[in-house]
């Protein structure tokens, strides 16, 4: 099975990677901070993770106290998050909009329109190793034992994406 790379960089010396939940505060933070994290111990300094959600329910906010907590436990600092919702100036911003499901990808699609093809707006879980395809499952309306796994997840999917960055990355 071949992995999936990401996009050409718009610019080559920067790579601007955006995700994206429903309201930012639990999958898209906590993949946002997993990410963020694998990029700097990598030595990737080119490259940037955000998050927002394609919701405004949330904008400004922290995240999600179990979402935090989870993150916490598992060694990781989410306290600086504050929730922000995509706009469509985005597209021209981003080289990557990676939705958490299928729902968001369809979101971000029709905002984009035909501003941004669909190798630049995908699904974060294309990148699972365990699942390629995958969705990133809400944990907001579940226990703690969803948040776990939602970190699960990511970490695993910001490891593949670490390393497509690493094998586009400029010389």
């Amino acid at each position: 099975m071949s992995r999936p790379d990401l996009p050409a960089p718009r610019d080559p010396r920067r790579y601007r990677i955006a995700v994206v939940c429903l309201g930012n505060i639990c999958r898209s933070p906590m993949a946002h901070v997993v990410l963020a994290d694998r990029v700097a111990a990598a030595g990737l300094d080119h490259v940037e993770v955000v998050s927002s959600g394609t919701g405004d329910w949330h904008v400004g906010e922290g995240m999600d106290r179990r979402a935090a907590a989870t993150l916490r436990t598992a060694g990781y600092d989410g306290s600086r998050h504050r929730a922000q919702q995509v706009t469509a100036d985005w597209a021209g911003e981003h080289d990557v909009l990676l939705a958490m499901d299928a729902q968001n990808l369809r979101d971000l699609r029709e905002l984009f329109a035909s501003e941004v093809d669909d190798e630049r707006v995908r699904l974060y879980g294309d990148f699972d190793p365990v699942s390629p395809g995958a969705e990133v499952p809400d944990p907001y309306f579940g226990g703690d034992e969803g948040f776990a796994e939602v970190l699960a997840m990511v970490e695993r999917t910001a490891d593949e994406i670490v390393a497509a960055l690493t094998r586009s990355r400029p010389t």
